[in-house]
């Protein structure tokens, strides 16, 4: 894995600011691969009190959805106290997951009704992290510009 660490970001007070103001971090992922399966790669910025945390990783055979997960675990890693955190993704199936899905799957011992989840290992890992940190994720669409999404994209695929 490689980080990297930015000191406080220069950010006017905006709506979004504001909001940001109540969580102690905000977590920025992404993650993608060439093929599905293929080479894939996750990203993060991690944001706590302006300062940011940069990271990036990849495997060989993986898919998007895995690296999805992997992106946010890999910055959830590096939370040292629990914490308010607001997770910003582009992917639906981590969000959705997150939000929705995951407590019926723990309910129906990490099945879904179609059958056994996929990434179970993944999203156990999450739901660990997600008893440690108040989490609150939210969906953006990808490739439209939101600029901490571009740039996990561009961790993820570098």
């Amino acid at each position: 894995m490689h980080t990297q660490s930015r000191g406080p970001q220069n950010r006017s007070e905006s709506g979004a600011n504001r909001a940001a103001s109540a969580f102690d971090a905000e977590l920025f992922t992404d993650g993608a691969c060439s093929g599905n399966p293929g080479p894939g790669g996750w990203g993060f910025i991690l944001r706590i009190d302006g300062v940011e945390r940069e990271g990036s990783g990849g495997e060989r055979r993986k898919t998007n959805n895995s690296m999805e997960l992997l992106g946010a675990i890999h910055g959830l890693r590096l939370l040292e106290q629990q914490s308010r955190v607001r997770l910003v993704s582009d992917s639906q199936y981590l969000v959705k997951g997150l939000t929705e899905w995951i407590d019926g799957w723990k309910k129906r011992g990490w099945r879904r009704k179609e059958g056994p989840v996929l990434n179970v290992e993944l999203w156990q890992e999450l739901d660990e992290l997600r008893a440690r940190h108040r989490i609150t994720a939210q969906w953006v669409r990808g490739h439209v510009g939101h600029p901490e999404n571009e740039r996990c994209d561009r961790l993820a695929v570098s």
